[in-house]
């Protein structure tokens, strides 16, 4: 890419936000931020806990995630975020206007396979579908691309690469 967007991963747990974005960050030679360090602990608590987190609970996380990309305007940047609703991915683009939506997808025996498979990350599988009931696609007006996740994190950093570079052009 040449110029110095902030890319925001996203998609529902388990598409592989926390691996393709440190490579899609060194890629495109940007600093990363893990959006799951920017819960508060009682988020982490309650999807621990499997209770699903409401709007409410994702303002401060939004927030603070659309503070940091603020930072990165202009100089670029790859954070991730679930961003599921489009009124999530609305307020990271008031606070940081010229972020671009990376969306991984992925088909939910895939992704629950890969949850599965996790070891040590708070997000119970059980929590899968109201992460898919809760998803709203791109919008053809949002600044963003989809890719798909299957193959190896290096296959969807370039297929993730290409796509932000055909959506610049």
């Amino acid at each position: 890419m040449s110029t110095p967007h902030v890319v925001v991963v996203m998609g529902v747990a388990g598409t592989g936000k926390t691996t393709v974005g440190p490579l899609l960050a060194a890629a495109l030679g940007v600093p990363y931020a893990e959006g799951d360090d920017f819960h508060p602990p009682e988020n982490i608590a309650k999807m621990s806990a499997g209770i699903p987190l409401g709007d409410a609970d994702r303002r401060p996380w939004l927030d603070a995630i659309g503070a940091w990309a603020h930072g990165r305007a202009g100089l670029g940047g790859v954070v991730s975020s679930s961003a599921l609703k489009r009124a999530y991915r609305d307020r990271l683009r008031s606070a940081a206007p010229g972020a671009v939506f990376l969306h991984l997808t992925g088909d939910r025996p895939l992704i629950e396979h890969r949850m599965s498979e996790r070891k040590g990350h708070f997000m119970p599988t059980a929590l899968l579908d109201s992460q898919y009931a809760a998803l709203e696609n791109l919008g053809a007006d949002e600044a963003g691309v989809a890719v798909d996740v299957s193959g190896t994190p290096e296959e969807i950093t370039d297929r993730a690469v290409a796509a932000l570079r055909r959506l610049e052009s």
